[in-house]
């Protein structure tokens, strides 16, 4: 399965900028156009920054003609997930609470993007406060279809060719199932690995990532994100070493069923087996829990996962749920109300067992990880997106990724009824880099 059709990489566009026979003005003049020509269809945007844009993209094209570029990123168009600040448009959140309202100041990470040279296009649609409730985005490959949620707008953008990189956020599945819907590449880091001050979504293993047309693009982008922005306060930066991405075929790897298994597409169970049958076939031993003691006690350990991250994330949400509906409880989906009635259902020492029962789990899969010194793989989502756009689809193969704070990666290798369907890789804590170079191999295996 392709994905966008944005399919050269940045770093290939880079050696054309500085020939001289492509600059960073005319790559977003071909973006505004495909915006331009697929945009009512598919809603991604919410707004957009076309003036401020091109005066960016020309500032750039004039660093690159005199040789001083401000990093590898300098001229990227991007696209910012409008639960994200930015100073010059306003951050809606996906409700209309929000219409219009504007901090006056930049996300950590969007600081950080135009530090580099970046050219910020616009904000992407994401679903009311980037939960479950969805908003109006179409996916680009079939527009019946959801784009997923909640970094709806982000992952359509990409997937039809508007932008190379737009930025999401994940607390639960918000950026690897719309990667995985969208057959773009999907990147959630290390819990705290990039800043995201200024950023919406303010649950506690909540973070910001990038979804993006190549995994060249994800990996350029996420390097000047940790070397500009650096990681949440308290927590370790991401670590990706400089140079080139290369591939590197691993002795092994992990095969976590998870609790989606038994609700995934028969197709898409089965693009799966076939494709760990080729990773055997290049020299992969591949573990399950059929022959390994170890990986069946950790999935047994996984049964509960999904209720205790959307247990947590419920009691974080009580304020704003509180807030939203106190100020206009017409306005406020019944989604929203549905969570805040979950959360008002759990006391202060139910929040205190829960976050217990995480660090248990979290404990369990770094003691599983250091033994494997190899990531793990699953599916990134039970199949197609579904049709319709008034269910996100469901997250059940990212919840584990999210509530144990690791780094996961969704790339764009199988298909499911005709339909993009990702291939989750997920690493161990602090090592997202050998995430990034596994996966390099998983996509030059299925070039």
């Amino acid at each position: 399965m392709t994905n966008s059709p944005l399919l050269v990489s940045y770093s290939e566009l880079v050696q054309r900028f500085r020939q001289g026979t492509d600059t960073p003005r005319d790559l977003l003049e071909r973006c505004l156009s495909t915006i331009e020509s697929r945009d009512d269809e598919l809603h991604a945007f919410a707004c957009l920054a076309v003036a401020r844009a091109r005066l960016a993209a020309d500032a750039s094209t004039q660093r690159w003609r005199s040789g001083n570029p401000r990093s590898e990123i300098d001229g990227m168009p991007v696209g910012i997930k409008d639960i994200i600040e930015t100073h010059d448009m306003p951050t809606g959140m996906g409700t209309p609470l929000y219409d219009g309202w504007m901090s006056r100041r930049d996300a950590a990470s969007v600081q950080a993007l135009r530090a580099a040279g970046a050219v910020i296009v616009g904000k992407t649609k994401t679903t009311e406060f980037a939960g479950s409730h969805p908003c109006d985005t179409r996916n680009p490959h079939a527009p019946g279809h959801t784009a997923g949620g909640s970094s709806a707008g982000s992952a359509a953008a990409v997937g039809a060719g508007m932008l190379p990189i737009a930025l999401g956020t994940q607390v639960v599945g918000s950026i690897l199932r719309p990667a995985s819907f969208c057959g773009v590449v999907g990147y959630k880091p290390t819990e705290g690995g990039i800043h995201r001050g200024g950023s919406h979504d303010f649950q506690s293993h909540s973070c910001i990532g990038l979804l993006g047309a190549t995994l060249d693009d994800v990996w350029l982008t996420a390097r000047v994100l940790a070397r500009m922005a650096g990681g949440d306060p308290g927590k370790h930066p991401l670590h990706l070493p400089d140079g080139t991405l290369n591939p590197v075929r691993p002795s092994t790897l992990t095969w976590l069923r998870t609790p989606g298994w038994p609700v995934a597409s028969e197709e898409a169970r089965q693009q799966l087996m076939n494709f760990l049958g080729r990773l055997r076939s290049a020299g992969v031993r591949i573990i399950s829990a059929h022959e390994d003691a170890q990986v069946a006690a950790f999935e047994s350990l996984l049964e509960a996962s999904f209720d205790v991250c959307t247990d947590i994330v419920a009691y974080e949400s009580r304020w704003f749920a509180r807030n939203a509906l106190e100020r206009d409880a017409q306005t406020v989906s019944p989604t929203l109300a549905q969570v805040l009635a979950r959360a008002e259902a759990l006391t202060a020492d139910d929040y205190a067992q829960l976050l217990e029962r995480r660090q248990a789990l979290r404990n369990a899969y770094d003691t599983l990880a250091a033994s494997r010194r190899a990531p793990f793989l699953t599916l990134s989502a039970t199949g197609a997106a579904p049709q319709g756009i008034l269910h996100s689809g469901n997250p059940i193969f990212n919840v584990h990724a999210s509530l144990l704070g690791v780094p996961a990666l969704s790339l764009p290798l199988l298909s499911d009824q005709s339909m993009p369907l990702g291939v989750q890789l997920i690493g161990a804590r602090h090592d997202d880099a050998t995430l990034f170079s596994t996966a390099a191999f998983l996509s030059c295996l299925s070039a």
